[in-house]
């Protein structure tokens, strides 16, 4: 292994984090300057770089810029004592898989260390944690290319796209592909969570700390400590939460209610929203400071109108995961089955078309999941803007007669809280309102 790069114009710093190096097995050469340490990378690439972030003639952005240009392979975090959040979410955009703060915790520098070996020794292709992202449209390329990239880096990511594009999917498909996959993976639905109950299902809750705590209770953040925790539908998170969750990201520590000591955190922060994050902020709904923590790299997930001619592809994975046998799969996905498909726009993207997909095949006829007993996707395609809207495809009123008469049932059990009502059915609030939306359009459920 090359030796790793130590850039620091202090050279106590430089010493004490080659001592640290050289303990774990790494050579280590040191450079006190930006100069000095472009002259190490003409050299050859290091197997690693530690750079502090202000050097006497320049940024250490430069040099992970440069390292990047160069040799995008090798990891490279930022130490500095001018821990803003500025400087490490400039860094982390710049290409450093992480940053630490001076004075050093050496524990903390130890775990940095070994993530960064961890991470050179991945391949370029990563470890194939993106195959559950079927499609072969440019659009899902892109999105493969780019969780294989942002999976090399500890930086925290923020999710976007519509309901039903699979962010939870991208989420696992960063923590598979990166030095954390054999860490756990912890998915938190925020917007499930009773609004009382949101701390100690976080960060967890001693006993005694309220009323009703019988016993500790470990929190979500304690459970994914060492891997990435998600968290999902972030735009749901109370104001005062907010807070706390941003001093978390900052401080890397959550404190457990009636707990006299924090925990020390060593997480991946990935969250996503089906909601405008920027526009919750004008409104005063979500915080901007912890918006710029949680939105340092950003991964868009496409609609499925922007990838139809993924849909048959789309369409004989989830009929095999149905439990459909390969041999009938051809049967059941016709030409005219297909054309079908492709000419409807999915608004509920992914999910739609395998909910959809589900509910036709209970109700198969002659081995087609559409024919002429069932009403077919309807609606022109525009050639500018892919499929255009199109009326929802039918199923039996039955259906939605059972389905609407449980959400009645449910909701008047919760007394009118869309929260408890979601918990109570074991779904997120936003699937909930997707479906109050469906089936009573003008309100009165």
């Amino acid at each position: 292994m090359p030796p790793a790069l130590i850039v620091d114009d202090e050279p106590g710093i430089v010493e004490l984090l080659g001592i640290t190096l050289q303990g774990m097995g790494i050579a280590v050469t040191g450079a006190y300057s930006l100069a000095e340490a472009r002259a190490r990378l003409a050299e050859g690439a290091p197997s690693l770089c530690l750079s502090d972030l202000r050097l006497p003639d320049g940024s250490g952005l430069d040099l992970v810029r440069r390292l990047r240009e160069l040799y995008p392979q090798v990891p490279v975090a930022v130490i500095t004592a001018y821990s803003s959040a500025d400087g490490a979410v400039e860094a982390m955009q710049a290409g450093a898989f992480d940053y630490m703060a001076k004075p050093i915790e050496l524990a903390r520098l130890r775990r940095l260390i070994s993530q960064a070996v961890d991470l050179s020794r991945l391949s370029p292709a990563g470890l194939g944690g993106t195959q559950r992202l079927v499609g072969d449209a440019p659009v899902m390329q892109r999105l493969r290319d780019d969780i294989r990239r942002v999976a090399r880096s500890n930086a925290p990511v923020h999710i976007t796209g519509k309901s039903g594009t699979g962010k939870e999917l991208a989420a696992r498909a960063i923590h598979a592909s990166g030095p954390r996959h054999d860490k756990p993976f912890v998915a938190v639905n925020c917007g499930a969570i009773p609004e009382g109950l949101v701390e100690s299902e976080l960060f967890g809750a001693e006993k005694g700390a309220y009323s009703g705590a019988v016993q500790r209770r470990e929190g979500l953040f304690a459970a994914a400590n060492g891997g990435t925790i998600f968290l999902d539908e972030i735009g749901d998170l109370p104001m005062m939460m907010q807070v706390k969750l941003l001093r978390a990201i900052q401080e890397r520590a959550i404190r457990p209610l009636g707990a006299a000591r924090e925990i020390s955190l060593d997480l991946r922060f990935i969250s996503a929203t089906h909601r405008d994050l920027q526009e919750m902020v004008a409104a005063g709904k979500f915080r901007q400071d912890l918006r710029y923590r949680l939105d340092v790299v950003r991964l868009h997930m496409p609609a499925l109108r922007e990838h139809p001619e993924d849909i048959p592809q789309l369409a004989e994975v989830i009929l095999q995961r149905i439990g459909v046998a390969p041999q009938d799969i051809p049967a059941l996905l016709s030409p005219g089955t297909l054309e079908r498909l492709g000419s409807y726009a999915f608004p509920g993207n992914v999910r739609e078309l395998e909910n959809f997909l589900e509910r036709s095949l209970a109700l198969k006829q002659e081995g087609m999941l559409l024919d002429e007993g069932m009403s077919s996707p309807a609606g022109p395609v525009s050639k500018s803007n892919g499929p255009a809207l199109a009326p929802v495809i039918a199923v039996p009123a039955a259906f939605d007669a059972a389905e609407a008469a449980l959400l009645r049932q449910v909701l008047d059990q919760a007394e009118g809280d869309r929260r408890h009502a979601a918990v109570l059915l074991g779904i997120s609030l936003q699937s909930l309102d997707l479906r109050l939306h469906r089936l009573f359009p003008e309100g009165d459920a």
